[in-house]
């Protein structure tokens, strides 16, 4: 008998021990539940966030003012967007093109096959569809595509090329990255981001692959220089008006529910562009209104969709491309030569027959000015259409895309440095582009927990952000303040909130850009794409969110501040913030936390997945370890 009560006490005890920490991880979940923000509030800032840093059109009178100004914003966009890092060296590469066989075509051309290089080791494979019997200069015409998993097979573009041809113009047919034969896990879109984690511009493939079909085109015996047009639909229409506003030497564009102004874009959600339509810095050196200004007074057409279930709906993607580059073609005196067309049959994402039309018309009017017999009625082609085995073209099973490349590029990084400590802090608020914010409590709600207290915080984290926040505060002495964050958002952190509070700490936990109760409410990783295109980043952002809260929390209450993350996300927050602030926190605390950025690489993530993650140039300088030690002298355990 009274060796039974000798072991039933004990385990009375404990049974007693964990309902109460049972009971007291419950009163902590309930309270984290407490919402600080609306469900919007996050995207509403954000919105206003990316807005308000689109570069704005100039005021120009003069064809001259015009010409100065934009020429910077072209060799900007070239150097500072397009050709970072190992992207130069990309551009001045050997080039390589590898003609195949020549097959039937149809009435009047053949269709010849070849594979070209956009980089070394990056195959393309085309298809130029070639009039017979052909004389003299004639017009040539690269056919860009969107996000069609058919690529250059779609039915669509071949019709478009083969109506090019029977007019006597020599029309090239580009599979796009990721697309048709390149439609392979390693050219997801998403992926190009490894590209800019290395410091190389992961937005240079697509222009690099398509100035090298330029080249092929003007390389021609019969290429006319001075009459040069590229058209797509799409995502197509997005490499249209990309490259022929930075390559002079398009002469005619026709970009169909491509693209619209960034400005736009942070209000229409369904304007908000993939990987390579956000491209790192580019919304701060040339917004898209810029680009279509640069066209002028070259001849180009602006084609949308009245009813576009897709994107770039006309009513709303239009207006603001004509209001912004009209001034400008009638400076040169040529306001004509900018056209566009709103598509009414069948209105949806297309560029079908009324589409088509109206870009053989554009050609018309601008290649065959002198011609009496050119029309722009469509050639009916259907029954000349080819398979997807007909246009196969053979390319290297070793061919790169974007996660083959980003490995090549980390093998050597980080790159060896001389920089003093405070040199790379520098350098790394420089990567962040580091904004100091001041946080201050402008809202507080009590909250009831067993053994303590608790309230919601909300905090507003310089003019632009919030961060909403828990406050744990255990009963007696507290020892040190522990700002607790996590991938899951604080929501999920209950169970170690407890545990830090029966170890006499408090606890803040909160959720900085991007996580949790700041989880953007609306396609989400697209605005964190547009963030690093106005030129921050949301790395910087999240980092100095957490500093801002900690030089709160010591101005707020007595004793160390220490951060514990859970999650790799997270702890790259903490790491960076701790790295750029080595005497504000105690120690960091991450658990499951990245031993090495390359980590992001080799298990192939995707930007959609954590886009502060493909921070541009971060691995080009730093990995965990150099931030660990920049974090000196708090201490950082990663578990």
């Amino acid at each position: 008998m009274y060796r039974s009560v000798r072991f039933a006490l004990p385990l009375l005890i404990l049974m007693q021990a964990n309902s109460a920490w049972s009971q007291e991880t419950e009163a902590i979940e309930k309270a984290l539940q407490h919402r600080l923000i609306d469900v919007d509030h996050a995207w509403n800032e954000v919105q206003d966030f990316t807005e308000a840093r689109v570069l704005p059109m100039p005021e120009v009178t003069t064809v001259e003012a015009w010409e100065q100004y934009i020429e910077g914003r072209r060799q900007a966009a070239l150097k500072d967007v397009v050709f970072r890092g190992e992207a130069a060296n990309w551009r001045d590469a050997k080039k390589k093109v590898e003609w195949l066989e020549t097959i039937e075509g149809g009435p009047g051309y053949k269709i010849r096959k070849l594979r070209y290089e956009a980089i070394p080791g990056l195959w393309i494979p085309a298809v130029l569809y070639e009039p017979d019997n052909i004389e003299g200069k004639v017009p040539v015409v690269m056919n860009v595509n969107g996000h069609d998993g058919d690529g250059k097979v779609a039915d669509y573009k071949q019709i478009r090329c083969i109506n090019q041809a029977k007019r006597g113009m020599l029309a090239l047919n580009v599979e796009w990255l990721g697309m048709g034969q390149l439609r392979t896990p390693g050219f997801n879109h998403y992926k190009s981001n490894q590209i800019d984690l290395c410091g190389t511009s992961g937005v240079a493939l697509h222009y690099l692959y398509m100035t090298r079909g330029l080249d092929i085109l003007l390389e021609h015996p019969h290429a006319d220089p001075n009459r040069v047009a590229v058209a797509g639909l799409s995502g197509g229409g997005w490499q249209t008006i990309f490259i022929s506003s930075l390559d002079e030497r398009v002469t005619l564009s026709n970009p169909v529910a491509g693209y619209s102004s960034y400005v736009t874009r942070a209000e229409f959600i369904s304007d908000l562009g993939d990987s390579e339509q956000t491209p790192v810095d580019l919304a701060m050196v040339a917004d898209y209104n810029h680009l279509t200004a640069m066209r002028a007074p070259r001849p180009t057409l602006l084609t949308f969709n009245a009813d576009d279930q897709c994107c770039f709906k006309a009513d709303h993607a239009l207006a603001p491309l004509m209001q912004a580059s009209q001034p400008v073609f009638d400076l040169y005196g040529k306001g004509s030569n900018l056209r566009s067309h709103v598509n009414e049959d069948p209105g949806t994402h297309n560029f079908l027959l009324d589409n088509r039309q109206q870009f053989y018309k554009m050609l018309g009017d601008h290649f065959y000015a002198e011609s009496d017999d050119y029309s722009a009625d469509e050639i009916a082609s259907e029954d000349e259409l080819k398979t997807k085995e007909e246009l196969h073209v053979e390319i290297p099973e070793d061919n790169l895309d974007f996660h083959k490349i980003a490995t090549k590029l980390m093998e050597s990084l980080p790159a060896p440095h001389i920089l003093s400590i405070e040199g790379r802090r520098d350098n790394l608020a420089s990567v962040l582009r580091l904004e100091p914010y001041q946080a201050q409590a402008v809202q507080s709600d009590d909250l009831e927990i067993p053994n303590g207290s608790a309230r919601g915080v909300r905090l507003k984290i310089g003019t632009e952000w919030t961060v909403p926040a828990t406050e744990f505060t255990p009963e007696g002495n507290v020892k040190s303040t522990v700002i607790m964050l996590a991938d899951e958002g604080r929501g999920s952190t209950a169970k170690a909130i407890a545990k830090s509070l029966n170890e006499s700490q408090r606890v803040l936990a909160i959720d900085p850009f991007y996580f949790g109760e700041s989880k953007i409410s609306k396609r989400d990783f697209l605005y964190g794409l547009l963030v690093s295109s106005v030129g921050k980043r949301p790395l910087g952002i999240q980092a100095a969110q957490v500093a801002a809260v900690g030089e709160w929390v010591k101005a707020e209450h007595q004793g160390p501040v220490t951060v514990q993350a859970i999650g790799p996300r997270t702890g790259l927050i903490a790491l960076t913030s701790a790295a750029l602030n080595p005497e504000l926190f105690q120690s960091v605390q991450i658990t499951g936390g990245f031993k090495s950025l390359k980590e992001i690489v080799e298990q192939d993530m995707t930007v959609s997945q954590a886009p502060e993650l493909f921070c541009f140039g971060l691995m080009e300088t730093f990995d965990i370890p150099e931030l660990t030690s920049l974090a000196l002298p708090c201490k950082v355990s990663n578990q």
